[in-house]
């Protein structure tokens, strides 16, 4: 075990790991390679702004301190993470990467996957909060909050353990056999036992959402109601852009397992079908803020904010012709009231 630990300091494994599983490596810097880092790098502060905003709106307005958007926010806290932890990968790869020493090339990879864990426990709890909604289960009791708060704060410590599992010694060091191709510190049991548990999980969220739509269509109209159905087919679409910006990059880590070394040249390709992953962080705040004009106006409010300052004339603050309506949340069936206080705007007769 100490011969192992003193390996992870080591300047020439990374080097070794790479040698073995590449049949190129890169060596130098080309233009194509700084372009696209840099359009990666402007992606990803775009992802961190828009997920910063988000954070800021819930936060900062009660009206958003339900179970619904806390969870929506904790996508948020984690997306964001993930942007940054993506422009961090981006700046130590390439001929970088050749220089690091195993246990930064594990910080490196590590963030990335437990970002990615916090996302998959965060779309589970929403799929949780909204089956416990609409199906009028009493989960939370009088201490909500602090329960609602603990599970987020397990949700993350699960995905630090998860995605500390190599640091702490599933690896692939001193065992080349072992190591992943599009991963190389990695061994192949563990980026297969990864992916296994997201895949479960997706399947679980699933099958949630199925129960959900088929208590929804067999109800009473005060449970499928206009404003209901808009809240559910959000965290829908979500969960919908999720499988696919992810699929196609889960489905290169089950052929990397599957695939002997040097065998599919097309793994080599891996970080085109990781780059599209990264779409996933940027389209959820887009997503939340398009389907919800109470949302929208609040993370916009900054922005407006800065205008006025720059001396651009503003809007109303009004709008007229909106009524806002109730959306059914877990907390506000616990209090026994249909007054929730996440509401939602009806223009006419479209959910908003």
């Amino acid at each position: 075990m100490g011969s192992l630990y003193s390996e992870y300091l080591s300047p020439n494994k990374v080097l070794e790991h790479y040698n073995y599983t590449k049949e190129t490596l890169d060596t130098q810097e080309t233009p194509s390679r700084q372009v696209a880092s840099a359009l990666t790098i402007i992606l990803c502060c775009a992802i961190v702004v828009e997920n910063l905003l988000v954070l800021i709106a819930v936060t900062r307005n009660s009206k958003f301190h339900s179970a619904m958007y806390l969870f929506l926010g904790n996508l948020a806290a984690s997306d964001l993470l993930a942007g940054v932890a993506f422009i961090a990968n981006t700046l130590l790869s390439g001929p970088v990467t050749l220089g690091l020493t195993p246990v930064q090339w594990f910080a490196r990879e590590g963030s990335a996957f437990i970002t990615l864990s916090a996302s998959v426990f965060s779309l589970l709890a929403i799929a949780i909060e909204r089956h416990v909604a609409i199906a009028k289960v009493k989960l939370y009791g009088s201490d909500k909050s602090c329960r609602m708060l603990l599970l987020i704060a397990a949700s993350w410590l699960i995905s630090l353990a998860l995605g500390g599992l190599p640091i702490l010694g599933w690896n692939c060091l001193g065992h080349l056999d072992a190591c992943s191709t599009v991963l190389p510190l990695y061994a192949k049991h563990y980026v297969l036992c990864v992916v296994t548990i997201f895949s479960v999980i997706l399947l679980a969220i699933v099958a949630l959402y199925i129960r959900i739509y088929c208590v929804v269509r067999s109800s009473h109209a005060d449970v499928a109601g206009p404003q209901t159905l808009a809240l559910l087919k959000t965290v829908t679409i979500v969960l919908g852009v999720f499988i696919v910006c992810w699929l196609p990059a889960f489905s290169i880590l089950l052929l990397d397992y599957a695939c002997t070394v040097r065998s599919c040249p097309i793994l080599y390709k891996a970080h085109y079908f990781f780059a599209f992953a990264t779409l996933n962080s940027l389209l959820n705040p887009v997503i939340y803020t398009w389907r919800s004009r109470d949302l929208r106006r609040e993370v916009l409010r900054p922005l407006q904010c800065w205008e006025r300052a720059a001396g651009v004339p503003g809007r109303r603050s009004g709008t007229p012709g909106h009524r806002l309506l109730p959306l059914r949340s877990s907390s506000s069936l616990e209090r026994g009231t249909h007054m929730p206080t996440s509401p939602t705007f009806l223009e006419g007769n479209t959910v908003v």
